[in-house]
C-alpha cells in the first residue's frame, strides 16, 4: 500500500492567513520576487474543481474574482495571472498573481526562466501597499459573506 505524505495544505494554511471563511480561505505566498503572489484555498481536502458542486464552484469564482478585483484596485497590475494546477500539492487551491511590466519573468510566466534580474525597487514599492491590500481584501470578503448570509 502507497503512503501519501500528510497534505500541506489541509495541515497548515499554506502561507499568511489574510481571510478565512467557511469553505475557502485567501493566503499571502512567500514566492521570491512576486511580492503580491496568493492563493485562493478550498478548505475542504478536495482534488479538482468538478469535486465541487455547482454552488461550490459558483462560490469559489465569485471569491476569486473578489481577490483580483481587490489587486487590480490596489496595485493597478498590468496582469493578474490565475492558475490551478495541484500537480505537486493536489488539494484545489488557485494562483491569484499581480504581474507588473519588468518583473523579472515579465511576460513570462512565472514558473518559466527569468528573462531578467529582479527589480528589489519594484519588489519592495509593491510589498510597502500590502498592508492595506490586505485590509482592503478583508472588508471585501467580508461584506460578500455576510451579503451572502
Amino acid at each position: 500500500m502507497t503512503q501519501h505524505p500528510p497534505c500541506p495544505l489541509c495541515a497548515t494554511d499554506g502561507g499568511v492567513l489574510v481571510w478565512r471563511g467557511a469553505r475557502l480561505r485567501v493566503i499571502h505566498a512567500d514566492e521570491p520576487g512576486f511580492p503580491a503572489f496568493y492563493r485562493v484555498v478550498w478548505n475542504a481536502h478536495v482534488a479538482e474543481f468538478s469535486d465541487l458542486t455547482e454552488e461550490e464552484r459558483a462560490h469559489c469564482l465569485q471569491a476569486l474574482v473578489l481577490v483580483e478585483q481587490v489587486l487590480r484596485a490596489q496595485l493597478q497590475p498590468a496582469k493578474i495571472n490565475l492558475a490551478s494546477l495541484g500537480n505537486v500539492v493536489p488539494h484545489l487551491h488557485w494562483h491569484v498573481v499581480a504581474r507588473h511590466d519588468g518583473d523579472s519573468h515579465w511576460p513570462a510566466p512565472i514558473w518559466a526562466a527569468p528573462q531578467r534580474a529582479r527589480v528589489p525597487e519594484q519588489e519592495a514599492e509593491v510589498a510597502m501597499r500590502l498592508p492595506a491590500l490586505h485590509e482592503a481584501l478583508r472588508e471585501r470578503l467580508d461584506d460578500w459573506q455576510q451579503a451572502a448570509c
